[in-house]
C-alpha cells in the first residue's frame, strides 16, 4: 500500500504525494491523449464535412424546390445553417456531449439510432475476420520463418502475396457467385436466410443473440451466412499480418536471448512460444491493431456484395445523399472504433512488454 512520506526541512512539514504504479499512469496518459484525440475527431469531421463543395439543401429539396429562395432560406434556417460555423460547431458539440448525432435529412430518422441498427452487423462481420486472420496469419508467418527460404516459407510469401494484392471486391464477387450461386456449398447473401426469423435483440450480432437464446438453429444458420464475407473480409489481413509476423520472427530469432534459451537446452516449443513468438508480438500488435480498426468501420464493397446492411452500406448511402449528419456521425463512428483500438494496443504494449510502460 501507498504511503506518503514527511521530509522535515527545519520548518513546516512537506507531504509527498504518493506515486501512481507505472502501468496505472501510463493508461491514464493513454487515456488523456486518447480523449484530446477524439475531440480532434470532431474538429476535423466538422469543418471537413462544411467544406463540401455540394448544398446539402438543394439535396434535400431537390431541383425544383430549390428554386424558391423563400424555401431555400427556411430549410437553412431549420438546418442551422444560417448561424456563424463556430457556433454550429458549438451546436453539434454541446449535442455529441448527450448522444446526439443529429437526425438523418432523408430519413428524418435520429443518426445514432440508425448507426446502433447497423454497428452491430459491421462488428460481427469485422470480429469474425479478424478472428479468421489473426489465427491464419500469425500460422502463417511463424511457420515461414521458422522455415526460412524453404518450400514452406516461398509457398506462404506465395499466399500472402495473394491475400495482398486480390481486389477485395473482386474476390467477394467470384467467392459469391461460385461458391454460394454456382456450387450452393455455402450460404450466400444477407445475414439470414429470408425465412428465419432473428433472436431476440441484445448485442444486434446474430450468431452470440442466438447463443444466448440457445437457439442453435439460428446459430448455425447465421454462421453459415457469416463464413464466406468473414474470410474474404479476411484474405488482406492474412496476407498482411502473414508478411510482418514473419519479418517480425526472423528479426528476433538470432537475438541474444534467443541464443541464450537455446543454449541452455530448453525444449524446441518453448523457445518458440516464449522467447520468439513473444518477442515479436508487440509490433504484431499494432497491425493487428490497425487492421481490426478497419475492419470494424465497415467495408463497403464486401457488405455491399453480400447484402450484408452494416456501417459501410450505410455510410455510402449517406454520402452520395449528401446527408451531413450522416456523414458526420459516421465519420465520427469511425475515428472513435480506431482512437479505440489504438488505446487498448497501447494498454496491451504496457502489459506485454514492462519497458514501454516506464518510458
Amino acid at each position: 500500500m501507498a504511503t506518503t512520506t514527511i521530509t522535515d526541512t527545519g520548518s513546516q512539514p512537506r507531504i509527498r504525494p504518493p506515486k501512481l504504479h507505472p502501468l496505472l499512469r501510463y493508461v491514464l496518459i493513454r487515456l488523456g491523449i486518447s480523449l484530446l484525440l477524439i475531440w480532434g475527431v470532431t474538429v476535423v469531421t466538422f469543418l471537413l464535412t462544411n467544406l463540401v463543395p455540394a448544398d446539402p439543401v438543394q439535396a434535400i429539396l431537390g431541383d425544383r424546390a430549390s428554386a424558391d429562395p423563400a424555401k431555400v432560406a427556411q430549410a437553412r434556417i431549420d438546418l442551422g445553417l444560417d448561424q456563424p460555423l463556430i457556433v454550429q460547431y458549438w451546436t453539434y458539440l454541446t449535442n455529441l456531449l448527450h448522444g446526439d448525432l443529429g437526425i438523418s435529412n432523408q430519413t428524418r430518422i435520429p443518426v445514432t439510432e440508425s448507426i446502433g441498427k447497423v454497428f452491430p452487423a459491421s462488428a460481427e462481420l469485422g470480429l469474425g475476420a479478424i478472428l479468421i486472420a489473426i489465427f491464419f496469419g500469425l500460422l502463417l508467418g511463424l511457420l515461414a520463418a521458422l522455415r526460412h527460404n524453404k518450400p514452406t516459407d516461398y509457398i506462404v510469401r506465395a499466399i500472402s502475396l495473394i491475400g495482398i494484392s486480390a481486389p477485395t471486391f473482386w474476390v467477394a464477387t467470384v467467392s459469391y457467385y461460385v461458391l454460394s450461386f454456382k456450387l450452393g456449398i455455402i450460404s450466400g447473401a444477407g445475414r439470414l436466410d429470408p425465412w428465419v426469423t432473428p433472436p431476440p435483440h441484445v448485442t444486434g450480432m446474430y450468431t452470440i443473440d442466438s447463443l444466448l437464446a440457445g437457439d442453435m438453429e439460428v446459430f448455425t444458420n447465421a454462421l453459415q451466412h457469416l463464413i464466406l464475407p468473414s474470410c474474404v473480409l479476411a484474405l488482406f489481413t492474412v496476407g498482411l499480418l502473414a508478411r510482418f509476423s514473419r519479418s517480425s520472427v526472423l528479426d528476433v530469432m538470432n537475438l541474444d536471448y534467443v541464443t541464450a534459451a537455446r543454449a541452455k537446452g530448453l525444449p524446441g516449443s518453448t523457445v518458440t512460444f516464449k522467447y520468439i513468438f513473444r518477442g515479436a508480438l508487440v509490433p504484431i500488435i499494432t497491425v493487428v491493431g490497425l487492421a481490426f480498426g478497419s475492419l470494424l468501420s465497415g467495408a463497403v464493397l464486401t457488405e455491399t456484395v453480400f447484402a450484408w446492411g452494416g456501417l459501410g452500406q450505410f455510410a455510402f448511402r449517406g454520402a452520395t445523399a449528401l446527408d451531413l449528419p450522416v456523414i458526420m456521425g459516421v465519420g465520427l463512428i469511425i475515428g472513435i472504433i480506431y482512437i479505440s483500438v489504438n488505446f487498448l494496443v497501447d494498454v496491451i504494449y504496457g502489459l506485454v512488454d514492462p519497458r514501454v510502460r516506464v518510458k
